[in-house]
Parts: structure tokens; C-alpha cells; sequence
């Protein structure tokens, strides 16, 4: 016997995300663009969508952190679903462009 039940999906919640970034400060404009591009790509293909990019410069560390002394920061604010969190520090962890992270979940 056949089911004529329809399956609905259901509609997938998107939780509101900040991500803070150091960037390596030895990147030239183009290759520091990529990094953010892709980031943002990454959220993208997941389902999420980038509500603001805040690009706050380059700073001094207040110690070095993996060598350097500076960083360019940046404040990424997004939608995502809560799956793609993991997936996304473990893709920063890994970079070699991304010095230091900090993704927080902000409440709504």
C-alpha cells in the first residue's frame, strides 16, 4: 500500500551570527578581497546570507599571535544555519590568512 502523504520540508531557521577577524596584515588589497569573498561565499553556500562587513583596519595585537604584531580586522555580521558554525571555524582554524576568530551566536 502507497502512502499519498505529501512531505514538507521543513523551513530551515536561520540564527543571527558575528564573526570577528584577524587577517594576516603581509596580504596585498586583492588577496585580502579573496579571503573575505570567500568567507562570504562559504556562508553563502550554506544557506546564510551576509547582512554587513565592517572592515576596521589594520591594528596593533595587544601580544603576537602567530608571529605578527598587527592585523587587519574585520566584522562580518550574518545569517546561517546553526549546522554550518562548526564547519565554518574549523574551514578559519585552518587558514593561513586568518590569524584569530571569534564567531558568536547573537541572541534575537
Amino acid at each position: 500500500m502507497v502512502s499519498n502523504k505529501t512531505v514538507t520540508e521543513q523551513p530551515v531557521s536561520l540564527y543571527d551570527y558575528e564573526l570577528v577577524l584577524i587577517i594576516s596584515p603581509e596580504l596585498d588589497e586583492e588577496k585580502f578581497e579573496t579571503v573575505l569573498n570567500g568567507i562570504s561565499g562559504f556562508i553563502t553556500a550554506k544557506g546564510g546570507a551576509v547582512d554587513d562587513i565592517e572592515r576596521w583596519g589594520k591594528r596593533r595585537l595587544a601580544y603576537p599571535v602567530k608571529h605578527f604584531g598587527e592585523g587587519s580586522y574585520v566584522l562580518m555580521k550574518f545569517k546561517s544555519p546553526p549546522s554550518s558554525g562548526k564547519e565554518l571555524e574549523g574551514n578559519l582554524q585552518i587558514s593561513e590568512d586568518v590569524i584569530r576568530h571569534l564567531l558568536i551566536r547573537r541572541d534575537s
